[in-house]
């Protein structure tokens, strides 16, 4: 695989994902699904309105429909009758008479108005109008949120409780999808045993992979987990064969850190192409990137912490590229910070922080140490402060910026 990238120093988080987007496209077939089962799912076409909404002119208001004409002497009208929604008015509509009419119900033909309530007074059958109209006043038109024949969704949208309600507004009963992207995962490393069994010395529980799993599931990926590889050959070469025959992307966690890589980096190029990578960011500086016969490599760090900040950082967009979904990098802000934070140049720094609202705008703290193992300091946070790559130590009252976690960290 030939990456384009000077491997020998650190490159800057940008280049890193801008050379893996360049390379990736979707590879999700499309199929229909129901409406029911459409959440979290990613469009595969562009969705027009099949009519407009709202279908016909309503009332926007409970209160009564008017002809200007009919209100010019001043005179209360006789009401002649109601209309309800689903239960349009059908009689006849004299002069000097108006219609009872409720939220949503159609207006009748030759409504100029419809005069909220609260601004008149009835008695009995006469109603007297307090305030007097303007045209148009509490109607709502045919096609004023959507016309017929609109675009509503477009391709790569993936399909949130915002989206259900709308195409079932609009009838949509069934809709093209991408089929979910199937990712296989494994840990690496003789020192990883699994949660629930005692540890030896030497040993700690493999966390990576609940995190990555749990990241996947919010992406909507179909997950191949296939557990504890441990640092030998014959294994490896069996896990990273069974992925390329049934994902269309493999991520691992571990082995690809100076010294670490040896194993990884040789099947890897026996078995396909990798470039391994030294990042300028921090947590996060080992990462790898590479190409099976069938399926996409994404190697992350094995301290926890770096992981995390990885996967989101890089093999998310990654993957939503390949899954077909249109992908908008996160809001970042400006924010205070309440207290001195340590940083020296040569990286782009995530750190994890507190972001909250105080009396003079948003302001932020750190969550403590901001070692890549010590994976407290994230499940505190809910942003990250993300600090310029030639930036120092930041003073109390210093400017940064913050990027508040998204859906896939909360």
């Amino acid at each position: 695989m030939t990456m384009g990238f000077d491997t020998s120093g650190l490159l800057p988080l940008s280049d890193a994902l801008q050379g893996m987007l360049d390379q990736l496209a979707c590879c999700c077939d499309t199929e229909q699904v129901p409406l029911p089962h459409a959440l979290g799912r990613v469009l595969a076409a562009d969705i027009a309105s099949p009519l407009s909404v709202p279908p016909f002119d309503n009332a926007a208001m409970d209160g009564y429909a008017v002809r200007l004409a009919d209100l010019a002497t001043g005179t209360p009208l006789i009401m002649a009758g109601k209309a309800f929604a689903g239960q349009p008015y059908q009689g006849e509509w004299p002069a000097g008479h108006c219609v009872r009419i409720m939220t949503g119900a159609p207006v009748p033909e030759g409504t100029d108005a419809v005069v909220m309530q609260e601004e008149t007074r009835a008695d009995g059958d006469k109603i007297a109008f307090l305030v007097p109209p303007i045209p148009g006043q509490n109607i709502r038109r045919r096609g004023e949120d959507i016309r017929e024949g609109a675009s509503v969704l477009s391709s790569g949208t993936r399909l949130t409780p915002r989206e259900l309600p709308l195409l079932a507004s609009l009838g949509i009963a069934t809709m093209p999808v991408r089929r979910p992207l199937r990712v296989a995962i494994f840990s690496t490393g003789d020192e990883l045993k699994p949660v629930g069994t005692p540890l030896a010395h030497g040993d700690i529980y493999d966390s990576n992979r609940y995190g990555v799993k749990a990241m996947l599931a919010r992406l909507g990926c179909e997950c191949l987990d296939l557990g504890i590889i441990p640092d030998d050959p014959a294994q490896l070469r069996a896990a990273f064969q069974q992925a390329d025959r049934e994902a269309d992307a493999l991520i691992t966690t571990g082995g690809v850190s100076v010294g670490e890589a040896d194993f990884t980096k040789q099947l890897l190029e026996e078995l396909g192409e990798i470039g391994f990578w030294k990042l300028a960011i921090k947590p996060g500086k080992p990462f790898a990137f590479g190409r099976l016969p069938n399926a996409w490599f994404f190697g992350l760090p094995g301290n926890p912490v770096s992981a995390m900040v990885t996967f989101d950082q890089l093999v998310q967009p990654a993957l939503a590229k390949l899954a077909g979904q249109q992908f908008e990098r996160p809001l970042q802000l400006q924010a205070i910070a309440s207290e001195p934070l340590k940083k020296a140049p040569g990286r782009l720094d995530f750190q994890r922080g507190i972001l909250r609202l105080g009396p003079d705008g948003l302001e932020v703290r750190s969550t403590g140490s901001q070692d890549s193992a010590v994976f407290s300091s994230l499940s505190r946070a809910n942003c990250y402060i993300i600090l310029e790559r030639e930036r120092g130590r930041v003073a109390a009252g210093e400017t940064v910026t913050v990027e508040p976690f998204g859906g896939l960290l909360l």
